[in-house]
């Protein structure tokens, strides 16, 4: 793997607010980033870290977007000049994804930077191998699943040999095999091209031993932290916990956030299946056939690789997808107007029975601040303008939006848009809750909160359908598993 000489980064108290925001995204930052150095790049959800990579890329745009201040250089040089020297992978691997192809897709940086196309498929091959997406290069890239696409967007940066290398909590959404790929791959493309790597994690014990430095942003400006990743974890351990810093080594005590209590089996379903057939477009089968039953008031989780058919599952149980064959049904007491079916029930019947938040939160976001998103399924329910907003209140306090009340959900961070979604869903006080990833992106303080909301609904009688890869979620609030295997439906009760 050739590349050009590694990047080095300057940044002089550089800010930047975004327009009709009163806040700064980030502001007062301070560092110099070496050529070649590799840095873990931390901080509370909403403290600025996604901007500040943006910043980086040059990808922030002018006045009409936001105000800077302060400097920030790449090479001595304004970011958005340099270009073709940084690669950044996006937080959304949706917004990465260019062409209908797989390889055509990987092969779309290259080609803009003039590689000589003979030397263009050994790249694509090269950078597919390095992230572990063993799929055909004619694969068409919307048939792949969301951890799937975080690869494709890794593998098309890596195939350009970028200078400085961006990656923006490029795990997330990706199984254990899938982050042990990740990781291996970019830790062989810097080790190949000498590239300045900068990652927001968090999952930091992924990325430690691979780092030379740990910058960790303060939510209210400047710095919390900023050396080596023994010095960082070592002297900062405390401030870094309390600030929503996931720090290696530092697990969650299991007083604070107790198990969930295992459901006997005498306790009647909420959602069974028998002989289901799973598909996105309702001819092509996905995966199936499947035998599975969801208990009542229980918290059950659904386990597996990447590409398995787990976010297809949950749509299909949650109503919003139809059988190919067989038949998802509900509990007697549930049943709307057409029957037991949930893939018959209206939107409004959905509403008060089965509340889905999708892998991508942004698909759910109806309102133009969190405060009215909030209130818009107590309001279709019938609830008042004082109770709605009420709902809406307890719960932006208690996930820690409540100074966003009156921002746009499209304006948030990539943490703070999943505890909005989730939110969206408690608010409607549905009898079932299928949730897909509900903890991605999350800080520390973020995802105790987050799993403490959902261990009070099971506690309330709720069901609980969680789709995850975060092994915390299955332990704390996994009384019941689904795991899907390449091959094979198990199910199992949770370790």
């Amino acid at each position: 793997m050739g590349s050009g000489a590694p990047a080095g980064v300057v940044a002089a108290g550089w800010g930047w607010r975004y327009a009709g925001r009163r806040a700064p995204a980030v502001r007062d930052v301070t560092f110099t980033i070496e050529p070649g150095e590799r840095v873990l790049l931390l901080g509370a959800s909403g403290a600025g870290k996604s901007t500040l990579l943006a910043g980086m890329a040059g990808l922030l745009g002018g006045a009409d977007e936001g105000e800077a201040s302060g400097s920030l250089r790449v090479d001595g040089a304004p970011p958005e000049t340099q270009r073709g020297r940084v690669g950044l992978v996006l937080q959304d691997p949706d917004a990465g994804v260019v062409l209908s192809r797989v390889g055509d897709d990987v092969a779309f940086g290259p080609e803009n930077l003039g590689i000589p196309p003979a030397d263009i498929p050994a790249r694509v091959a090269e950078a597919l191998d390095a992230v572990g997406l063993d799929v055909p290069p004619d694969r068409a890239t919307k048939a792949l699943s969301g951890g799937q696409k975080q690869r494709l967007a890794l593998a098309g940066v890596l195939a350009m040999r970028p200078g400085l290398l961006l990656l923006d909590e490029p795990t997330a959404n990706l199984d254990p095999d899938g982050v042990a790929d990740v990781r291996a791959g970019v830790e062989r493309a810097v080790a190949a091209t000498g590239a300045t790597l900068v990652v927001i994690e968090h999952r930091t014990e992924v990325w430690a031993d691979l780092m030379t430095r740990v910058i960790v942003l303060d939510a209210a400006g400047g710095l919390l932290a900023d050396g080596t990743p023994a010095a960082v974890f070592g002297a900062h351990r405390a401030a870094l916990a309390e600030a929503g810093v996931w720090v290696p080594g530092d697990d969650l005590p299991v007083p604070v956030l107790p198990a969930a209590a295992s459901v006997p089996s005498s306790v009647p379903h909420a959602l069974a299946a028998d002989g289901l057939m799973l598909s996105r477009d309702g001819r092509t089968p996905v995966r199936g056939p499947l035998d599975l039953t969801v208990l009542r008031g229980s918290a059950t989780v659904v386990t597996g690789p990447n590409g398995v058919g787990k976010s297809t599952l949950a749509l299909t149980l949650a109503g919003l997808l139809p059988e190919l064959a067989g038949e998802v049904i509900a509990a007697p007491d549930l049943a709307g107007r057409t029957g037991r079916r949930p893939s018959r029930w209206t939107s409004r019947e959905l509403l008060t029975r089965i509340g889905t938040v999708f892998q991508e939160p942004e698909h759910q976001f109806l309102a133009r601040t969190l405060r009215e998103e909030l209130a818009v399924g107590p309001r279709a329910l019938g609830r008042s303008r004082a109770e709605a907003d009420a709902v809406a209140d307890e719960l932006l306090e208690r996930l820690h939006l409540a100074p966003l009340a009156l921002a746009n959900p499209f304006t948030l961070s990539g943490g703070q848009k999943r505890r909005l979604s989730v939110a969206t869903v408690l608010a409607a006080a549905p009898a079932v809750i299928v949730l897909d990833e509900p903890t991605f992106g999350q800080d520390r303080r973020g995802w105790i909160e987050l799993v403490r909301l959902l261990q009070e609904e099971v506690a309330r009688g709720t069901t609980v359908v969680a789709v995850t890869h975060d092994q915390g979620v299955v332990r704390h609030l996994g009384g019941h598993r689904i795991e899907l295997l390449p091959r094979a439906v198990v199910p199992e009760a949770a370790a």
